[in-house]
């Protein structure tokens, strides 16, 4: 076990900072490998559970047809699609010569599934799961050594799934937030605030269930109390960052709550007999959680890369989805342990 300590220096621009963006065409035609700024991606689709998801499938530098690779599936945050930080780190991990997807969960972006915008823990897991299975079906990918990585809430799907599925072979997260029972509290107006929104769910499930119409809240604003996530957080509000077309700041779906709200991920750390690598500060979103999560893993190849910062919790969490100072510590990090790893 190894825990390693880096310093930090808080960067002048806070939420508002902008990355310098590289921008990935892509196509409709599940063949067609597209190359732009040195880097390759080809749209595909595959199957989970009977529902068409849609991903990106990046390749490294210097791929040659034939040749075959480590690859790796990418989870962005919650209510996001792979156009956000899902893209952003498997473009920059396949870099590192590995081949890496980026996919949108059912019910978002361009995959199907119902209700939209539904944030299913339960399904998410499942899809990760279907999306190493398929690419483990790809003669470009070495079948025996594929990973998973996630960010913020995707950390918590894929540190989940990744106890579940022997086929991951190494797991690491960044930014990871990972939530129980008191934490939600914190966050959704206390055992009250949370309550309500559980009922709120069950009364939308119903709903749907009954009728077929789907009750939604913004997922983002600045002015309705109702919303997903209610404040000035710049990442989703920003065009210049997350707030892309892609992207449904609108909508969220009222179901989703009992699902979001009931989740406790901390069992699963028993189950992670094999390589797991996380990247937190106390910066970012609940550290004490990620901290209490990494000492319950009982795998002894496990490394935690403790990030010092200035930004008060849960600024520097943003950092981590786009900035380039924060993005290239990690990607270095979890790309060396990637290869490492995935021998």
């Amino acid at each position: 076990m190894k825990t390693y300590i880096l310093t930090l220096v808080a960067a002048t621009c806070l939420l508002g900072c902008n990355r310098n963006k590289k921008e990935v065409k892509s196509e409709n035609s599940k063949e067609q490998i597209e190359t732009s700024n040195q880097e390759q991606m080809k749209k595909v689709n595959f199957k989970s559970e009977g529902l068409n998801l849609v991903g990106n499938l990046y390749y490294p530098n210097n791929y040659k047809e034939g040749s075959t690779h480590p690859a790796v599936v990418v989870s962005g945050s919650w209510t996001t699609v792979k156009e956000q930080m899902a893209g952003l780190y498997a473009e920059r991990l396949a870099e590192k010569g590995l081949i890496t997807l980026a996919f949108d969960f059912r019910n978002f972006g361009e995959s199907e599934g119902l209700p939209r915008v539904y944030e299913s823990p339960t399904l998410k897991i499942k899809d990760i799961e279907n999306a190493v299975a398929f690419l483990k079906t790809l003669p470009e990918v070495d079948s025996d050594h594929i990973g998973a990585f996630g960010v913020c809430a995707g950390s918590m799907y894929t540190l989940m799934a990744s106890a579940e599925d022997a086929d991951i072979k190494a797991v690491a997260t960044v930014a990871s937030w990972l939530h129980d029972g008191e934490a939600v509290k914190l966050f959704y107006g206390g055992e009250e605030g949370v309550q309500q929104r559980i009922t709120a769910a069950q009364n939308a499930k119903k709903r749907f269930a009954e009728t077929g119409e789907i009750e939604y809240i913004p997922a983002i604003s600045t002015t309705d109390e109702s919303a997903a996530m209610f404040g000035e957080f710049d990442y989703y509000l920003n065009p210049e960052r997350g707030a892309i077309p892609e992207w449904n700041a609108d909508q969220f779906a009222v179901a989703t709550w009992e699902d979001w709200l009931t989740l406790d991920p901390f069992p699963a750390a028993a189950k992670l007999n094999k390589p797991v690598f996380m990247v937190h500060s106390d910066g970012s979103v609940l550290p004490d959680y990620t901290r209490k999560f990494y000492e319950a893993i009982p795998s002894e190849d496990k490394e935690l890369l403790w990030v010092d910062t200035e930004l008060p919790s849960p600024t520097h969490q943003f950092s981590f989805y786009d900035q380039e100072e924060e993005v290239s510590l990690a990607v270095n990090a979890v790309g060396k342990f990637f290869n490492e790893k995935l021998k």
